[in-house]
């Protein structure tokens, strides 16, 4: 599989109308309508119907319709974090939607590729990238494109105990970079369902959280401000230091590569 080139002006040079990302040309522009709708349908109505019952708490319309351009921070410990965040945002939105995700997983082969640029609207993210192109990119994107919801996981990788552990600093990287404000989600479930150890998820509740939408700041007063809101919700929702499930070794925090927050 050829080597992504971020300095590519295909990358950089972004339109307006850009339909998901330059990955492909605009030939393709009416089959990823066809496919995103045909995804979406399979998720709303079949797979988070009757296998796992998603519920949302709270309307996006008013926030989606009042902020343009959002990125969009969750707890992630499931891979079915990303599939439920899509499936609770209504699909007249799904044109401006982005996940900021892990090159080396979704973009792994030609079938994972095309699904995810055609479905998911993945951004791939090389986390192993010392040059920085993946951080050029997402910026690029936030600034350039007049709507862009952009969906990342501060904590970098998802959970191995289901609690939420500390945020990374590129969610502020990229929200005082470009200017753009920081919707909060909190989902309640997807590690009971599907833990990172299992092959599958089981059937089962989970429920999306809509949150404050918070003004561009630095990792420290986003990281207070999600806990106090989650606390709300699920005061047992955050690890603590010391203990199994409390916040990760040094050595675990390197492995990850500062400021990228790709879905995996």
């Amino acid at each position: 599989m050829r080597e992504w080139n971020y300095e590519n002006d295909q990358w950089l040079r972004l339109p307006s109308h850009l339909r998901h990302l330059p990955l492909f040309t605009q030939q393709f522009d009416l089959i990823s309508i066809v496919l995103k709708f045909l995804w979406w349908s399979f998720l709303r109505f079949v797979f988070f119907k009757y296998y796992v019952r998603l519920k949302v708490e709270g309307d996006y319309s008013p926030i989606l319709t009042q902020h343009p351009r959002l990125l969009v921070v969750a707890n992630h410990a499931s891979h079915l974090d990303a599939v439920a965040i899509s499936t609770s945002i209504p699909f007249r939105f799904w044109r401006d939607l982005y996940f900021a995700a892990a090159k080396d997983y979704f973009f792994s082969n030609e079938f994972m590729a095309f699904f995810s640029k055609h479905c998911i609207g993945a951004i791939p993210i090389d986390r192993k990238d010392r040059r920085g192109g993946a951080v050029k990119l997402c910026l690029t994107l936030l600034i350039k494109l007049p709507r862009i919801w952009m969906v990342v996981f501060p904590e970098g990788t998802r959970s191995k105990d289901g609690l939420i552990h500390p945020f990374k600093k590129g969610v502020s990287v990229f929200s005082e970079k470009s200017n753009t404000p920081i919707l909060f989600l909190y989902l309640d479930g997807p590690f009971r369902l599907w833990p990172k150890s299992s092959v599958f998820a089981v059937p089962g509740p989970l429920t999306v959280h809509v949150g404050p939408v918070h003004p561009p700041a630095p990792i420290d007063k986003v990281s207070k401000a999600y806990k106090e809101w989650v606390t709300k919700i699920n005061s047992s929702a955050f690890a603590t230091n010391g203990r199994p499930g409390g916040l990760p070794s040094q050595s675990e925090e390197s492995e990850e590569t500062d400021p990228q927050e790709p879905s995996e």
